[in-house]
């Protein structure tokens, strides 16, 4: 989460209808002055997350930190809704957008070096999408409950998607030590297949050719809407997690 990246709201445009409120699954705006955006926990906002701002019908929606050269949109609605918090239906024919659903930046060797890894690709690859005409959006968003996961339909940690479709077809995993040390429970994360390789940090070049596969291509099978149920994998971390954090612990000791 950042603490140098949240939204600032001017009041004086602002319609008070409440989108920005509604639609943020991070908990940065206070419902309980819903419709009027009132931001209560700036920290809890994702580092470079323009949901919010993409969201906002008027253009009332800046960001501190802004670094990317986004700006509101002016007023213009998306042509569609995305269905869901998966993101499919909210890329439009010449917008990609990116995300990056994790568990923990902080202490999980999966997800920071995934993390690293994505951001090298990304600095690589959007210079030339931007050139061909593409509107790039790449965001982080921290799995840190079981109904932000729930929302995004999330499978499997870490996951990345583009326009809402898992640039992996399916999903591998094997035993991570850094999450079971968080939540004090045997957790599995995703493990990435490449080249009759298996890596738990996928290479930049699997990555690089996953993502403009999946904008060039527009594969179908990848889309998280439908029916969906929280692994009992995900779910273990969760409460476990939240017992640990309950008893100052850390996992492994009163809570086994």
């Amino acid at each position: 989460m950042a603490k140098t990246w949240y939204p600032v709201i001017d009041y004086l445009t602002c319609e008070d209808c409440g989108t920005c409120v509604a639609k943020c699954p991070h908990g940065v705006y206070d419902t309980a002055k819903a419709p009027s955006p009132v931001v209560k926990d700036p920290v809890s906002c994702v580092d470079h997350c323009h949901g919010c701002g993409n969201r906002c019908p008027v253009g009332a929606i800046t960001y501190v930190g802004e670094d990317t050269g986004w700006t509101p949109p002016n007023g213009e609605l998306p042509e569609k809704e995305s269905c869901c918090s998966c993101g499919c239906g909210s890329g439009t024919k010449k917008k990609i957008i990116v995300e990056y659903l994790y568990l923990d930046l902080e202490t999980c060797d999966r997800c920071i070096g995934t993390d690293n890894v994505l951001d090298e690709v990304m600095m690589t690859i959007t210079p030339a999408l931007k050139i061909a005409g593409f509107e790039v959006e790449y965001n982080k968003i921290e799995m840190k409950t079981a109904e932000i996961a729930t929302q995004y339909k999330f499978l499997s940690s870490p996951t990345i998607r583009v326009n809402g479709q898992d640039i992996c077809q399916s999903v591998a995993e094997n035993s991570c030590g850094c999450c079971s040390d968080i939540s004090g429970t045997d957790v599995s994360c995703r493990v990435f297949e490449y080249n009759e390789e298996t890596y738990e940090v996928p290479p930049k070049e699997m990555l690089a050719e996953a993502i403009l596969t999946t904008v060039f291509v527009q594969l179908e099978t990848g889309c998280s809407c439908g029916e969906y149920e929280l692994p009992e994998n995900l779910r273990e971390f969760f409460e476990g997690k939240k017992v640990s954090k309950d008893c100052g612990c850390g996992g492994g000791c009163c809570c086994d």
